[in-house]
């Protein structure tokens, strides 16, 4: 998932959410499938915390 980029992660979360909403996994592949999003999703929030503090920084030498 390192390798990963955030708009990848994102259309996985889409798929797998799609899955579940349409029934289409067989039941032994539901919590696989739950821990894989719970990880797709701390993994997009750490991208987003860290593009913030990037723009934060960025916005904050401007000032100076």
């Amino acid at each position: 998932m390192e390798t990963m980029k955030y708009e990848e992660a994102i259309e996985k979360l889409e798929q797998l959410a799609c899955q579940l909403e349409q029934n289409q996994l067989p039941i032994d592949q539901i919590a696989p499938r739950l821990r894989e999003a719970q990880q797709l999703v701390a993994f997009c929030k750490q991208e987003l915390l860290s593009v913030d503090e990037e723009i934060k920084k960025i916005l904050s030498e401007d000032k100076d």
